[in-house]
């Protein structure tokens, strides 16, 4: 009976921890992609961590401080100097609207001429013009949202690094597996996000000088600069580099060049566009072993799931999901057949 008491206090104390657990991730789950990219940056840079402060005898609050400003000069260095280089050309735009309406006709009558359907009617410019206003409180909001993920990411870093050690004793206590088994998880888990980590970088560099060359094959001005840009954007799922390029697009209309506005346009939806998703099944096979079905599906989920760190945690859930059917086999199949 005793037994059969303890069992009942068990489970509903399981249901309360499951239950305060589901509210705290719900209100949480807004701030998801920071504690996701803490959680990257402290795989990345926790051996550096504990070299400085266990073998050299740094200080943990100041190491941890130091790595931190170090990331963070590694994510805002080029995101304020593409900054600089954009807000003069932004500016120049707003005073040339004539030349830029002119150069947006032109491109819409070559779509017309290609697909028969056009994509700047007046009342598509007018239906846009509607939901871009309507669009800039959700950028707005954005942007916020981008800010406070930023200072959760880094306020949760420093706490990461500074207790690292209890942190992850403490998760190694509460894995119900084996040894080997927790050993197996946190490889792989440091494994998928070092490869993202080093892959994401170089996937946007090598997209901005695909780009870099379109730009120059088709003689556009700053074709060094622009690469650059479309580099950083390429950051961005799906649209990013589309930000650089439609906008040169229109440009080369509006001086009347239009072969080369066309030329790009073929160019950056064929080559720019593409290239990315080769490189990202080519290069994720060369530095992690990653195999093609997990970076495209997982991307793809992670995206959903958590935007922007999608492109490193989802191929971690693919890799996890693997992973611990291997586990289990290992734990419970494997014990339960009789030897030959």
């Amino acid at each position: 009976m005793t037994q059969f008491n303890n069992r009942i206090r068990q489970v509903v104390l399981l249901l309360v921890i499951a239950f305060l657990a589901f509210l705290i991730i719900r209100e949480l789950y807004v701030f998801l992609p920071g504690l996701m990219g803490a959680l990257t940056f402290y795989i990345l840079g926790r051996e550096r961590y504990f070299g400085l402060t266990e073998k050299r005898g740094w200080k943990p609050g100041l190491t941890a401080m130091m790595i931190i400003v170090v990331f963070l000069l590694l994510i805002a260095a080029p995101l304020y100097y593409a900054v600089l280089l954009v807000t003069p050309k932004i500016s120049s735009l707003f005073l040339h609207t004539d030349e830029l309406l002119v150069g947006v006709q032109a491109l819409s009558d070559k779509i017309k001429s290609i697909t028969g359907e056009e994509i700047f009617s007046p009342k598509n410019l007018a239906a846009f013009q509607s939901n871009l206003a309507n669009y800039i409180p959700t950028f707005l909001n954005s942007s916020a949202m981008i800010l406070s993920n930023m200072l959760v990411m880094f306020f949760v870093m420093y706490f990461m690094f500074t207790g690292g050690r209890n942190m992850e004793d403490s998760i190694r206590k509460f894995i119900p597996l084996h040894l080997e088994s927790v050993i197996a998880l946190a490889h792989e888990t440091k494994h998928m996000v070092k490869a993202n980590a080093i892959g994401i970088p170089l996937i946007s560099m090598i997209q901005g000088v695909f780009a870099w060359a379109g730009y120059l094959m088709f003689g556009m001005e700053d074709a060094l600069m622009w690469g650059f840009l479309t580099g950083i954007f390429a950051f961005f799922p799906i649209v990013g580099t589309m930000m650089i390029w439609v906008p040169l697009v229109v440009f080369l209309y509006s001086k009347g060049m239009g072969g080369q506005a066309t030329g790009l346009l073929v160019y950056s939806l064929v080559i720019t566009g593409n290239v990315d998703y080769l490189a990202r099944v080519t290069l994720m096979k060369k530095i992690g072993n990653v195999h093609p079905l997990i970076t495209v599906f997982g991307v793809i989920v992670g995206l959903q799931l958590f935007g922007f760190m999608g492109f490193i945690f989802g191929p971690l859930i693919f890799s996890y999901a693997i992973i611990l059917v291997k586990i289990y086999a290992h734990e419970f199949v494997d014990q339960t057949k009789n030897p030959i």
